[in-house]
């Protein structure tokens, strides 16, 4: 059982953990990204046994929220610790702004970036880039 709960796949197994699920596999979304790169849900949910049992419970005795609460990844040093920022940085480097390198100093990066719903470019709260017109299915618009 333990090592079936490594499989995106077994997440699916409640469902309110569907949607989650789908969006790992819809190609508009940033988890399929991280799933075409093989990173798994564990990969970034990286709770313990105790937990994993605790959620299980709950799911059976019908003990949880729906929605579920969105989860909170802390600082951007969650995401840096595979991602290198320099390199984010460097590619996002375009003409007229970067959106990595902005008045706005050091963001968390689930200000602009979501896993399983459209990601929202927070600068577009402002200011019209020509580089958010070339953003990717990924993006609301």
């Amino acid at each position: 059982m333990l090592k079936a709960s490594e499989k995106p796949s077994f997440c699916a197994i409640c469902h309110n953990m569907d949607k989650y699920y789908d969006s790992y596999r819809d190609e508009g979304l940033l988890a399929n990204k991280h799933a075409k790169a093989g990173v798994t849900c564990h990969d970034c949910h990286q709770e313990g046994i105790s937990k994993k049992m605790e959620e299980g419970v709950k799911y059976v005795t019908g003990d949880y929220e729906t929605p579920l609460k969105k989860r909170d990844f802390g600082t951007r040093d969650f995401c840096l610790k595979c991602h290198d920022f320099d390199k984010v940085k460097k590619k996002t480097a375009f003409d007229e702004s970067n959106p990595h390198d902005n008045h706005n100093g050091k963001q968390n990066c689930n200000v602009c970036h979501n896993m399983h719903q459209k990601s929202k470019a927070m600068c577009e709260e402002c200011h019209s880039f020509k580089w958010m017109d070339d953003l990717d299915e990924s993006w609301k618009k």
